[in-house]
């Protein structure tokens, strides 16, 4: 896999991941209690034993860079190995910004075609999945391939939201087709239990979905992107360019779990699922295949009376007399007495308060980092660093779908109460 680059695509302004994406990239966002988006398929590379990789973002990139510098210095255990930020940047030849996955890879081409590497693995940066990326590139090799596409199969509702393939029985890709509905959907129908699936679940899942993970050949990359400098997305424009064009297209059926953290119900329902025991859909206790991350260094986490179930708590948290159910809990989460924590992603703090700054806050009219006593907090995210105060209650009582509420701290987002990053909930708010 030496002869591999990464490029891992950090995507454009998060907008449906907002607010987490307020004041951080989207891959930047906090996962599963002390890990981010960005985590996934760079622990992916390394497991795959490949260690060259960049990253392009262009929306906040100050706290994904702070991430990277802090969790990953390849060099010293991988000799050439590298995680780099790229961000988008305004020059003579290329003075507007990213406007699309073939374009972000265009506009930092001349720094590819440095490396003597002979594929490209396109990534994106805002998927959970565990993939060891050498047997895909292998594949890629065996067939002869231009270009191969990671598929996913799926049934015909979730059909409707992806770039469909149609392949022939050795997987090779017929037709390209972007979000097709009705008749034309239909069309797009193969037998999937050639590629491994039960004969139940081939019936299930009729289709095959482009993943947005693909494998280039050095020349078919920059050949596409020169030949086609109109051209910004790979799953609209250059993947059916090249089927038009001749080009051997290939795929690559990953029928495991993966899920497309997108919008804020998809990274709510995702965080939540990793508390199902004692199978979760995707798990981090894999030591074969680790996820990695920022090392912090933080003490154990400390209960004092708390009853907890089905829930994952972060390091370097104190837990009072409280009651926490179906929840996943960040490093350096603070709750205190007599709250109730239920279906919620609370997602810690950056830094700790010591308990003379709590007690000169509260003395002062302010509200310490956490929970606060006597708070009930169901259904809802709370951003890193957040400050709920005492008797506070977050159960969007209401039953809004969406809702700005900028100025009071937080919004609602598929029926989700999202609090902000930094925000204070006063004392005995009810939400």
């Amino acid at each position: 896999m030496k002869r591999v680059l990464a490029i891992i695509l950090g995507g454009g302004a998060g907008t449906r991941l907002y607010p987490l994406t307020k004041m951080r990239a989207k891959p930047a966002v906090p996962l599963a209690g002390k890990y981010r988006l960005i985590d996934i398929p760079i622990s992916n590379c390394i497991n795959s034993s490949i260690n060259k990789m960049y990253v392009l973002t262009q929306f906040n990139s100050a706290s994904l860079n702070r991430h990277l510098g802090q969790s990953y210095n390849l060099s010293a255990a991988f000799g050439q190995g590298f995680v780099e930020v790229l961000a988008a940047q305004q020059t003579p030849e290329s003075p507007s910004w990213f406007e699309g996955t073939a374009d972000a890879v265009r506009k930092y081409q001349w720094l590819f075609q440095e490396w003597d590497v002979d594929e490209y693995l396109i990534l994106s940066g805002d998927q959970l999945y565990r993939m060891d990326y050498s047997l895909f590139v292998e594949h890629h090799r065996r067939s002869g391939a231009d270009l191969t596409v990671a598929a996913l199969p799926v049934d015909a509702e979730q059909a409707e939201g992806f770039g469909l393939m149609r392949t022939d029985s050795d997987g090779h890709i017929q037709e390209f087709r972007e979000k097709p509905k009705g008749e034309s959907l239909k069309a797009m129908a193969v037998d999937t239990s050639r590629f491994g699936l039960s004969a139940e679940s081939a019936r299930n899942k009729p289709y095959l979905a482009s993943m947005g993970i693909y494998v280039f050949s050095r020349a078919t990359l920059f050949d596409l992107l020169h030949k086609n400098p109109s051209h910004k997305d790979f799953g609209k424009e250059v993947i059916p360019e090249a089927l038009a064009r001749g080009d051997r297209l290939q795929s690559y059926v990953f029928d495991e779990y993966w899920e497309d953290i997108g919008t804020i119900g998809a990274f709510y329902e995702a965080n939540l699922a990793l508390t199902q025991q004692p199978n979760p859909p995707f798990s981090f206790y894999d030591e074969k295949f680790p996820i990695y991350t920022r090392p912090r260094y933080l003490p154990p986490t400390k209960l004092v009376d708390a009853q907890i179930t089905e829930s994952i708590i972060g390091e370097g948290s104190i837990l009072k007399s409280c009651s926490i159910h179906h929840c996943v809990l960040g490093v350096r989460s603070r709750v205190e007495s007599d709250v109730v924590l239920q279906d919620s992603l609370v997602m810690g703090s950056d830094f700790y308060e010591s308990s003379e700054e709590r007690t000169l806050l509260r003395q002062g009219g302010g509200i310490p980092l956490g929970v606060g006593q006597g708070t009930t907090v169901k259904g809802a995210i709370l951003d890193k660093s957040t400050r709920i105060g005492n008797k506070v209650t977050i159960v969007n009582k209401d039953h809004v779908e969406e809702a700005d509420r900028a100025d009071e701290g937080f919004y609602i987002r598929n029926g989700i109460v999202v609090v902000v990053k930094n925000a204070t909930i006063s004392d005995g708010t009810v939400i």
